[in-house]
């Protein structure tokens, strides 16, 4: 798991990875949003590996507490469809796109301009679908590699495998809901054209070597 002799002997040419991390935010007036608890810890210790590892990273981030590791190309945004846009215009430079971040996968059909006054009543919030960043990247990929996750917390290697084929992705990475916030993960790999890794445990970096020497064993297929 660790950056060792073995590990670097994998290295291969230096590339340029897309990497998304953390939440998006989807505002609903103009201080209240629909979010989810995405530190951008995974996405982030990525960047980190890929850059110790010599390429380039282009870092497409929501909002996060977190410092861009130095070196990479950082692109902070919001919401979802700023997200989309970033990585639409990084992935055009790029030859592999790690989708690591929180998308959200609605946001209000409405945003008020002024903070909504508390009412003694119900206020219903209509919501829409946000763009599918990861199934967008996948379908306009050609020949380069797109790495989605998956977040579940039920069925989880059933929802990954659909989420694999109809992202069109190359590899998905099956992350549980402990992960979220720690230091330490579990996740378990499934390629397009291998089947199911075993468990890979450890330190966030640690699960980060792993997920970057994918990248580069995908990048020579």
């Amino acid at each position: 798991m660790k950056g060792d002799a073995t590990h670097d002997e994998n290295r291969g040419q230096s590339m340029r990875i897309l990497i998304t991390a953390g939440p998006t935010r989807e505002y609903f007036d103009s201080v209240r949003f629909i979010s989810n608890p995405s530190t951008g810890k995974m996405g982030y210790a990525i960047a980190e590996e890929a850059l110790r590892r010599g390429h380039d990273v282009v870092l497409v981030s929501g909002p996060v507490a977190l410092t861009p590791p130095a070196g990479v190309e950082f692109v902070p945004v919001t919401s979802a469809a700023e997200m989309f846009d970033a990585s639409v215009a990084g992935f055009a430079r790029c030859q592999v796109a790690v989708m690591t971040a929180a998308v959200c996968d609605y946001r209000p059909a409405e945003r008020l301009e002024h903070k909504l006054a508390k009412q003694d009543r119900v206020r219903p919030i209509e919501l829409q679908p946000t763009a599918d960043i990861c199934a967008h990247l996948g379908r306009i990929k050609e020949g380069r590699v797109v790495i989605g996750f998956a977040m579940e917390d039920h069925d989880h290697r059933a929802h990954a495998e659909a989420k694999l084929e109809r992202k069109q992705c190359d590899a998905i990475v099956l992350n549980g809901l402990d992960n979220v916030g720690s230091d330490e993960a579990v996740v378990e790999v499934l390629r397009g054209s291998g089947g199911w890794s075993e468990p890979v445990r450890g330190t966030k970096l640690e699960v980060a070597a792993a997920v970057v020497l994918l990248v580069e064993q995908l990048v020579s297929l």
